[in-house]
Parts: C-alpha cells; sequence; structure tokens
C-alpha cells in the first residue's frame, strides 16, 4: 500500500509504508463456527474455507483531532492482528497433488434434466429439429439435388456405363459387312452373267467374284465377333450394376417378407440417389433438347455438325473438317476456320446464311460467312449481339494534324470482327444506295470529308435532294449545284467534259497515259478531280436531260478514270429506270446499304449476289450506317461506316478550309449580286445595286431588313448622287398587288409601300441574268 499525503509537512519516517485505510462498519457479524484465534484445527471436515470470513473489527476506533494520527493508529492495530493468510488443504480430499480428470461426483447433464419438464424440453427441441430437416427436405425435392432425381441421374449412369461404347464397333462392323457383301453380290452377278467366250474377262469376273465374297465373310465374321464382345462385355456390367440390387431386393422379401422388400427396396434407391448426387454440367448436358447460340451456350464441333446438316450444308452423314477450333474473340463473338466436306464448295454455305443463323437461334445479320484461302474453306463468324448497335466510335480523320492524302487509301469504318476497313479510289468510280434513312448521307461523307481534307483535290458537287447535306462543301467546290436543277447540272457535266479532254490534250503532250500522283503535283491542272452526285434519280429521271445527263455521265465514267477524275453517286434504288445498266455496271465500288428487298439490294451489289448470300435486306434498321461494301477481293464485306456528327463535320470542313487557303487551292467564293451588277456597267445595273446597298446598310446583325419604304430608297438614291424618281424606281422594279400593300414604318408606324428585298433581287438576276 502507498500512503497519499495531503499536509504539507513530511510524515514520520516510521509512516512511509503504511496506506491511508479507511474503516468500513461491518454489516454482518462474524461466523459463530470461526474460533477467536482463527485456528481451524476444531473445525468440522465438510466445513468448506471458501466461505470462512476473517474476524474484522466491529468497532472504529474513535477519531480524535488528529484524524490522520488515528487512522494511521488504527491501520497497525489492523495489520497487526491479522494473520497472513496461508493456503487451506482439507485433509483427505485436496490432500497432495490435485488430479486435474477428477470431475468429482458432480454429472456431466443437469439432475433437472431427467425430470418430467427436462425430458419434455428435450422432446420439444428434437420435435422442432426434425420437423425443420423434414421442410428442408421437401423443399430440395423438386431441385436438380432431390433424391427422386438423384435416382434417375444414377440409374441413367449405370445404365450408360452398362451400355458402353462397344456399340460403336458394331455398327462400324456391320457397315462394312453391309457394304462388302453388296460389293460381293454385284461381282457374283458379273461373273456369272460374263460370257465364257470372253475368255480372260470371264476369268478375271471369277476371280474378283471369289476375292469380293472372302472379304464380305471376313466382314460378316468380324460383325458376330463384335456383337459376341459386345454382350459378354455387357452383360458383365449389367451383373456388376443389376446384380446388387436385385440380390437385396430378393433376399429381402424372403427373409424379411414385406418389410424386407421394403428395405431392399430402400437400399437400391439409395445407391441409385448416391450415384446420381452430382448434378450434369448444364453446358456439357446434350441431352435431346435442342441446344443453341441463341440461348447463351457454347460454340462446340457437335453443335457446328448439326447446324449445318439442319441447314442442308452437309449431308447427314457428312461431318465438318475443324481447322481452328471455336472460340471466343475480345469482342464475345465466336469464330472458327472450318473445310466443308469434299465437293461441297464455300458458295454452298454463304447461300446458306439464313439457314444457319435460324440453326443457332440468332439474327441473319449476327452470322457472317467467308471464304478462307481455298474454294472448300470458310470462316464462320458468330456474333452474340446484334452488331452495329452501340455508339459509334469516332472517326479517324479527326485525329488528322495534317492532310489527307486521297491518293491512298480512305478509311471507310470497322466490320463485324472490329477490323477497319479501307479502300482505294484511284482511277475508280463508285454507287451508294439504299432505302431513305439508311445512312446514305452520313456514309457518304466519310468519302468527301477525306477528299476535302486534301487540299489537292478538285471538289465538283451536286446535290439532287436539294437539302443542304451538301451546302457545307460549297465554299471548297469550283462547281457546286445545289437547287436540284437537271439542267444546270446538264451545263456542269458539258463543262466537266471539256476539262477531261482538255486533261487528255495535256497527258498526250507529255506523252503520259494516264494521271498519277507526281504528274498531279508537278501539274496543278492535272489534280484529282472528284465529281460527287447526291440523290441521281432526280436528274437521270428527268423528261427533258435525263438521258443526256445518263450518256454524259457513262462519258465521264469509262473514260475520265486515267484522266484523273473521279465519280461517285448516291441514290436510293438505282434500278434500271434510274440508272442505266451499262452505266451501273461501270461503277466499280459498290456499297449497298439496307434495302426492302433482295432484288433492291442487287441492283446495288449486281445480279445473283442475293442469292449467293450477299443481301442488304438481312441489314436490320438498328444497323445505320452499315452496308455491304464491295471495293476489294470476289466478296462483299459487312462495313459500318464512319460516323461523323454535324458538329464534328464543320470542324472538320474548317480544318479543311485552312489547310486549302494555306496551299492555295481554295476556290474564289461567288461575287455578290452586288458587284455583279457593278461589272456590268449599265445604268440600271448600278441603280439597283445602289438599293442592295441602301438594304445592306439599314440592316444590322440582329435585324436583318428584308423590305424598306420607296420614298426611303428614293431619298437614299438621290444622297448617293442617282437621278432617280419615284416613277423610275417602280418600272424598274415591278411588283405585284400584294407586294405594293402598305405596311406600318417608323415610330408613329404610319402605312407606306415599298419594296422586298426579294423582289429587288429577282428583278436585278430576272433582266441581267446573274445568279445571287
Amino acid at each position: 500500500m502507498t500512503e497519499h499525503l495531503t499536509e504539507k509537512n513530511p510524515a514520520p519516517a516510521d509512516f512511509d509504508s503504511i496506506a491511508t485505510v479507511t474503516f468500513l462498519r461491518p454489516t454482518l457479524p462474524a461466523p459463530a463456527s470461526v474460533p477467536e484465534d482463527n485456528t481451524w484445527s476444531d473445525m468440522p471436515d465438510d466445513t468448506d474455507p471458501a466461505v470462512v470470513i476473517p474476524p474484522m473489527p466491529t468497532v472504529a476506533p474513535a477519531i480524535g483531532s488528529d484524524e490522520r494520527t488515528v487512522v494511521l493508529e488504527t491501520a497497525r492495530v489492523i495489520l497487526d492482528k491479522t494473520p497472513a493468510v496461508e493456503p487451506v488443504v482439507r485433509p483427505g480430499r485436496f490432500a497432495g497433488t490435485v488430479d486435474l480428470d477428477d470431475f468429482d461426483d458432480a454429472p456431466l447433464i443437469p439432475a433437472w434434466m431427467y425430470s418430467a419438464e427436462g425430458w419434455a424440453a428435450w422432446a420439444g427441441v428434437f420435435y422442432r429439429a426434425r420437423r425443420r430437416d423434414f421442410r428442408r427436405w421437401v423443399r430440395r425435392q423438386p431441385t436438380q439435388h432431390g433424391h427422386v432425381r438423384q435416382f434417375g441421374r444414377g440409374t441413367r449412369r449405370a445404365h450408360e456405363w452398362v451400355v458402353g461404347f462397344e456399340g460403336v464397333r458394331v455398327q462400324s462392323a456391320a457397315h462394312t459387312a453391309h457394304v462388302l457383301t453388296r460389293e460381293a453380290r454385284l461381282a457374283a452377278r458379273h461373273a456369272r452373267f460374263t460370257p465364257r467366250i470372253l475368255g480372260s474377262k470371264k476369268e478375271l469376273a471369277m476371280k474378283a467374284a471369289d476375292k469380293a465374297t472372302k472379304a464380305a465373310e471376313e466382314a460378316v465374321l468380324l460383325h458376330k465377333k463384335a456383337k459376341k464382345d459386345r454382350n459378354r462385355v455387357r452383360n458383365l456390367r449389367a451383373g456388376v450394376v443389376y446384380g446388387p440390387p436385385l440380390t437385396a431386393i430378393g433376399t429381402g422379401y424372403v427373409m424379411g417378407g414385406g418389410l424386407g422388400l421394403a428395405a431392399g427396396l430402400l437400399s437400391t434407391f439409395a445407391g441409385g440417389a448416391f450415384v446420381g448426387r452430382k448434378p450434369y454440367d448444364e453446358e456439357a448436358d446434350w441431352t435431346s433438347d435442342w441446344r443453341s447460340l441463341g440461348d447463351g451456350d457454347r460454340m462446340t464441333a457437335p453443335m457446328l455438325d448439326a447446324s449445318f446438316r439442319a441447314a442442308k450444308v452437309i449431308g447427314a452423314e457428312e461431318t465438318l473438317g475443324v481447322v481452328q477450333m471455336p472460340m471466343l474473340d475480345t469482342r464475345g463473338a465466336w469464330t472458327a476456320v472450318l473445310d466443308l466436306p469434299p465437293g461441297v464448295p464455300a458458295k454452298k454455305a454463304i447461300r446458306a446464311t439464313d439457314e444457319l443463323a435460324a440453326a443457332f437461334g440468332v439474327e441473319e445479320a449476327q452470322v457472317s460467312v467467308a471464304k478462307r484461302g481455298r474454294a472448300g474453306r470458310i470462316e464462320l463468324y458468330v456474333a452474340r449481339e446484334l452488331p452495329f448497335t452501340d455508339k459509334a466510335a469516332p472517326g479517324p480523320l479527326l485525329a488528322l494534324e495534317s492532310a489527307a492524302d486521297f491518293w491512298g487509301r480512305i478509311s471507310i469504318g470497322p466490320d463485324v470482327r472490329g477490323i477497319h476497313q479501307s479502300i482505294s479510289v484511284v482511277e475508280r468510280s463508285g454507287l451508294i444506295g439504299g432505302e431513305p434513312g439508311a445512312g446514305k448521307s452520313a456514309s457518304g461523307n466519310t468519302i468527301l470529308l477525306a477528299a476535302a481534307l486534301d487540299p489537292r483535290v478538285i471538289l465538283w458537287l451536286a446535290d439532287g435532294k436539294g437539302g443542304g447535306d451538301l451546302e457545307p462543301f460549297e465554299h471548297l467546290c469550283e462547281r457546286y449545284e445545289g437547287d436540284a436543277d437537271p439542267e444546270a447540272f446538264n451545263a456542269m457535266l458539258d463543262e466537266l467534259l471539256d476539262v477531261m479532254k482538255a486533261r487528255y490534250a495535256l497527258l498526250k503532250k507529255l506523252g503520259k497515259r494516264k494521271v498519277t500522283e507526281e504528274l498531279a503535283n508537278k501539274y496543278p491542272e492535272l489534280r484529282q478531280l472528284l465529281l460527287w452526285v447526291d440523290e441521281l434519280m432526280l436528274y437521270t429521271t428527268a423528261e427533258e436531260f435525263g438521258k443526256k445527263i445518263t450518256r454524259k455521265l457513262r462519258n465521264l465514267v469509262s473514260r475520265g478514270r486515267a484522266a484523273g477524275i473521279i465519280t461517285f453517286c448516291a441514290t436510293q434504288k438505282p434500278g434500271s429506270d434510274v440508272v442505266d445498266t451499262s452505266l451501273r455496271d461501270l461503277l466499280s465500288i459498290r456499297w449497298a446499304l439496307r434495302c426492302t428487298t433482295p432484288e433492291a439490294s442487287d441492283t446495288i451489289l449486281g445480279k445473283g449476289a442475293a442469292a449467293s448470300g450477299y443481301s442488304a435486306k438481312t441489314i436490320q434498321s438498328e444497323m445505320r450506317g452499315a452496308g455491304l461494301l464491295w471495293a476489294e477481293g470476289t466478296n462483299p464485306t459487312m462495313v459500318r461506316a464512319d460516323y461523323y456528327d454535324d458538329d464534328q463535320v464543320t470542324a472538320l470542313i474548317e480544318r479543311a478550309t485552312e489547310w486549302r487557303r494555306k496551299a492555295g487551292t481554295l476556290p474564289n467564293g461567288p461575287v455578290p449580286l452586288v458587284d455583279q451588277l457593278r461589272a456590268r456597267g449599265d445604268d440600271d445595273a448600278l441603280l439597283l445595286a445602289a438599293v442592295l446597298e441602301v438594304f445592306a446598310a439599314q440592316a444590322t446583325e440582329d435585324d436583318p431588313v428584308d423590305w424598306l419604304p420607296g420614298q426611303l430608297l428614293v431619298d437614299e438614291l438621290k444622297a448617293a448622287g442617282h437621278s432617280v424618281t419615284a416613277e423610275k424606281l417602280g418600272a424598274l422594279v415591278v411588283r405585284t398587288d400584294e407586294e405594293k400593300a402598305k405596311r406600318p414604318w417608323g415610330e408613329k408606324k404610319t402605312r407606306v409601300t415599298g419594296y422586298p428585298l426579294a423582289r429587288v433581287e429577282a428583278a436585278a438576276t430576272d433582266r441581267f441574268g446573274l445568279t445571287a
């Protein structure tokens, strides 16, 4: 104990080891059985020393004036009278070494458990536990782990083990025996009906018959031996599998009657359930139920054989040769390289794409079959999901840091395998077709933007739609027709034919046969020229100019390739009534987007393409921008065009404009109507130019002006030095009665007559043959 002093004066030396003691008055008297001298000699043997309490003073000492002194004195008295506690050992019971294995006479199970209440509690716990076990057993039965299903699986596995694989050998021997027997029969018939006068032929026929007969007899003997071996092995296995259950059931019935029979059946059931305790693996459980890729199963060799047989590509007894085992690629699609049976061409499998898709349980667009290396080898690609339905990745043109190269390969887009496809358009021409909304404009942008980003390419564009899809490219074009006017397009083609003639004249002078990249870089007039015609149908079906346009386009496509002129046409359905077959067959690059019928697809890809398995009808409506591209190789390829939204197209055109400005190939923009009128030099032209300048001066960026009062125009013209009156202006700009109607003007909203801006521009263009 440690003394805690609160006084400033230190305690005496003999108090160092004495603690402050607080006296606690006891509440219970000392036990009567404890002697005053604290000895245990007179204690009975059955007294527990744990309940003996040493004596304590029952009266608190008087506390005088010095409380600290009294407390310390009391502590000394208590410590002096309290003997040191020594371990007490009861004689006999705890004497000597304690045996830890001696658990006394106390039972491990409490005595109350043997009472009626204890037995009732134990019975209740047991009942509830068994009831829960029964409920779990009942819930387990409908599952794969139910005992009935386990017994069924065990019975099936045992029977399959009994049957074994020897039957395959028997069937093979039987097939061989049947074939050789038929051949022996034919050889014997041939020998029988061969005349003896033929001499050596009769002898040879007899020898062949004997040889065939011996081979057939040997085959029959081998078949009988195979059957005997099969039956022997099966009997042995059957004895091992079915012997113990039958013995248990029979012995139980003989020895125990009905109860023994029940015990034998129960033991048989338990053994079968034990054998079938593990369920079949779902992926390897090839039961009679049809499994397919559409159900999420994996592609295996048995599935391929079954699918190709169902599609009538191979016969019922034929199998495929697996060159590359089916595997999943990074896009989660199944791919395999297969060899068809001898005599089956690859085009038969390609034509059966629809049937293969039905056999695999997927959409037609998810299956792709292509020839691989040789005539009988194919590459099968089956996507798990419908391709080209996800968001298109940014096109590669956005990453260009310098001008594009239109002489090289042009990026088109990814195919179904994710491999990026590109084409070369040098000395070629193309046709893009598909139903409305299939993505012709987005697909055409891949080629148009690539041409625009090459400052060396000359652009001639004609928009037969008149909808403004090509309008962003207008300032980059040397010639542009955006009003869907067949007459204007016909005049453009006349001008382009003159350009082609000039190019051939220069090539002849240089002693060259065709335009190359070196020549184009050396002679700017030989640069590549792209003629893009959108909605060709509007031009070729025009009554007055349709045939002329078709004839001139055919001339350009057939002769313009060597002169560096590339022609691309886009239309909805390029049938013979829209594009003459003599022109369509000259367009070497074909891109068929989604079509409603196989015939419409054939009008783009060519006659017989759909029958060969290449039909744009299989393209789903969700696959925007996807189409069959036939540019290189012997077969079309399913490709989705790189997509560029309106903002990206605007950014790329701005980039192309800057690059062309630096290269000095940016065409001069359209001349304003005012400048055209001033260039005429006529008094009336100058007066109309002044009127247009008044309109421009009155307009602001936020408030364009499309109508001005006549008096205001006259005053402004006079102030500019023109001699004009209201009558002269009215005679120069003839208005309709509706246009002469008065309108409010000024702060007071006074109604006055005036001139619309559109009428002034129309008067200028009609009178002098100008363009606004």
